[in-house]
């Protein structure tokens, strides 16, 4: 499955477009995960627990998203966009959403 965030990807054409695709991710941190994330944020800098968490939420959302994709028959996803928010307190969501399509390689010409 091919993955792209433009709309076309070099050295292939589309042939057919299928729909609109999407794939989500709901995670949140454990309650000794808040306790770390915590005290990261009371030392500063990078908060390496949450972005994990976003990480693993991106891997996730993606996976549903090929899932989706492969289901209606894609070999491919363009215009993928993401997505990221937080419902209640620490559930982070990430969504991913694009385009399924076939594509196939370019022919090239020689003359």
């Amino acid at each position: 499955m091919l993955l792209s965030t433009t709309q076309v990807i070099p050295g292939y054409r589309v042939v057919k477009v299928l729909g609109i695709v999407s794939g989500m991710s709901v995670r949140t941190r454990g309650m000794l995960g808040r306790f770390l994330a915590g005290i990261e944020a009371a030392i500063g800098g990078r908060a390496e627990s949450y972005i994990g968490e976003l990480k693993k939420a991106r891997d996730e959302a993606i996976q549903d998203l090929v899932r989706e994709a492969s289901r209606l028959g894609a070999n491919a996803v363009v215009g993928i966009d993401f997505e990221t928010s937080e419902i209640l307190e620490g559930f982070i969501i990430v969504t991913a959403t694009g385009t399924a399509v076939i594509v196939e390689p370019e022919r090239t010409q020689r003359g």
